[in-house]
């Protein structure tokens, strides 16, 4: 609902204002404070400033920059709490002595009472009915687990938690973010609304200039970007991308910069950054000299952690670094 620890449903600004309106719809309080990013929530964790941490859905391990870094960190919070869909790498983190790791199985839109809905790239709210008939083993709705946690914990206000099924949530979700308008009428398979209309009402678009220093590069470093290839988010359908025959432990390389250092096609090497070390084969194509790809999440070895490798505004990590490439021994 474009709620996260930066915004408010409806992607609004998080002010003491909108957290008012949002109190007054709910009928309890509503934090007027932004919440943790993902990287500064690792950070956090290894400051011992993080007692329990909750995480549905996704990875650190797998999607941010340095997972060693980011391994250590999770193994040193108390207690942690995984809600996912799938297993993942990071439930299997030891936790520290005397902790606990609790996880929670969550089903898939296709299993939600009432089921559920997705936003596509084009603004279209697209409905997902229900597939599976009955709870698959003891996953439950993701909105149910939240839902019934909250009433756990405020059993006082468990009227503002007592959906029935996602139809009834759906209707709540209109109120709330009137952008999604129309949500609370899909129900049959291909029901969908486009949120904003067929055409956004912008006149113009507005470029902006934005100037952006290159690396600085000492001999023998180059500058190593990640690439996405076909799959979904960081889950990996095969161990060779079908969009260009390339294998995950391939590095991109320069036909000029190859032909300098001596390189072949499958040639063994080896990447190294301040962060940590990756060991891959050449493949030879059509970048700038001076710059290298590998795949993502893979490559995330090498890429640096830390606020002075991060977009200052919004807190997404740089995915490239620094490197130094020798041979394979």
């Amino acid at each position: 609902m474009g709620a996260y620890s930066t915004a408010l449903p409806g992607g609004l600004a998080v002010t003491p204002e909108n957290a008012a309106a949002l109190a007054r719809q709910w009928g309890f309080d509503v934090p007027s404070h932004v919440g943790l990013t993902a990287p500064e929530m690792v950070e956090a964790a290894e400051r011992g400033d993080l007692d329990v941490l909750y995480l549905a859905g996704g990875s650190f391990l797998d999607v941010l920059p340095d997972p060693d870094r980011v391994r250590d960190a999770l193994g040193a919070v108390p207690l942690r709490v995984h809600q996912d869909v799938v297993l993942t790498q990071q439930m299997l983190v030891e936790p520290p002595a005397g902790g606990e790791v609790v996880l929670l199985p969550a089903a898939t839109r296709y299993e939600q009472e009432g089921g559920g809905t997705e936003t596509t790239t084009e603004r279209r709210i697209a409905y997902s009915p229900p597939i599976a008939v009955g709870r698959v083993g003891e996953a439950r709705s993701e909105w149910r687990i939240f839902a019934e946690l909250a009433c756990l914990v405020r059993p006082d206000l468990r009227s503002a938690f007592s959906w029935v099924d996602g139809t009834m949530l759906r209707h709540e979700i209109s109120e709330v973010v009137p952008l999604y308008a129309g949500i609370e009428r899909l129900r049959e398979t291909g029901d969908s609304v486009q949120y904003g209309g067929r055409h956004l009402p912008i006149d113009r678009a507005r470029f902006t200039v934005v100037d952006v220093e290159p690396a600085a590069l000492a001999p023998g470093e180059f500058e190593v970007s990640t690439r996405r290839g076909k799959q979904f988010n960081s889950m990996v359908y095969d161990d060779v991308d079908p969009l260009n025959g390339a294998r995950r432990d391939d590095v991109f390389v320069s036909h000029r910069d190859a032909m300098r250092l001596g390189l072949s096609d499958g040639d063994a090497i080896v990447l190294r950054s301040e962060a940590g070390s990756f060991r891959g084969r050449v493949r030879r194509e059509k970048l700038p000299p001076g710059s290298l790809q590998v795949h993502w999440p893979e490559g995330n070895v090498l890429i640096p952690m830390g606020p002075e490798h991060r977009e200052p505004r919004s807190n997404v990590p740089d995915y490239t670094a620094v490197v130094t490439l020798e041979k394979a021994t």
